[in-house]
């Protein structure tokens, strides 16, 4: 098994410059906020981060390619380091504080290219989590001070808790009328959306999640810290890994139920 502690320190710096630059501009009166042509927005702080770990890879790792939600893709070769400077844009710049910065180093194999670092950052909140292949799941200050992360050994949906982010994208797919009978064979549903309830499936404090559209750069990290943890990551597809344009993660124990809805009126 490769030995990728220091590919992980080096993320934690990354993350380390990225919490700065991103909390020194949120809730700044004078943010600069564009819309992409996707309809999504940006803002002057997702540039500034992307740009910012950018500089530091092209110096500490030459060699590898670099993927980002601003600026695309650079460089070629087995290893790519995949960026998402802020996950949770719109909280951002409404200054909810549900929102991070994704970093994950992914490797060329088999299946493709999959993740073996990841490491993600909130710092509005206070918390971070990350893992590599091989070592665990973990969260806490730093890489000195941390604590294991496991999923929850909830094993039927009448006791599970569901985490999501909104129902329209599931409208959107034809996919509403699954989710929602999923929501009421669940204990507890809430919407607290983009990383965070991957997050707490890895820490064991909700069993599942899911999202009907996403991008490499939303998934990367947070896979490999929920199947680190135990857990399962998978698209809607159950094929595993972030590939698939969307995401299911749970504990493992209740993933093929959590399939199964999803797809049941599909």
């Amino acid at each position: 098994m490769p030995d990728y502690h220091d590919d992980l320190r080096l993320a934690h710096v990354l993350a380390d410059a990225a919490d700065a630059a991103t909390m020194d501009r949120f809730k700044a009166l004078d943010l600069k906020v564009e819309t992409k042509p996707d309809m999504t927005p940006v803002t002057e702080a997702d540039k500034a981060a992307e740009e910012l770990i950018r500089g530091q890879l092209q110096r500490a790792r030459p060699r590898d390619a670099i993927l980002g939600e601003e600026y695309g893709i650079e460089g070629t070769g087995p290893r790519r380091w995949v960026i998402d400077p802020i996950d949770g844009t719109k909280n951002y710049v409404r200054g909810v504080p549900v929102w991070a910065t994704l970093i994950s180093l992914m490797e060329a194999g088999e299946t493709g290219f999959q993740p073996v670092v990841g490491v993600v950052s909130a710092p509005a909140l206070g918390r971070r989590w990350w893992a590599a292949k091989g070592g665990g799941a973990y969260t806490g200050r730093s890489l000195t001070s941390a604590s294991r992360l496991r999923v929850s050994k909830v094993s039927r949906l009448q006791d599970a808790s569901l985490g999501y982010s909104s129902l329209s994208g599931w409208e959107d797919q034809g996919r509403l009328d699954g989710f929602l009978d999923l929501t009421r064979a669940c204990w507890r549903t809430r919407g607290y959306g983009d990383f965070w309830p991957y997050m707490m499936v890895a820490e064991g404090s909700v069993d599942l999640c899911a999202e009907p559209e996403l991008s490499l750069w939303d998934m990367a990290a947070t896979a490999i810290v929920v199947t680190e943890a135990g857990g399962s990551f998978t698209g809607l597809d159950g094929t595993p890994g972030p590939h698939s344009g969307n995401a299911a993660a749970s504990n493992g124990l209740l993933h093929e139920e959590l399939l199964g809805y999803l797809n049941q009126r599909y």
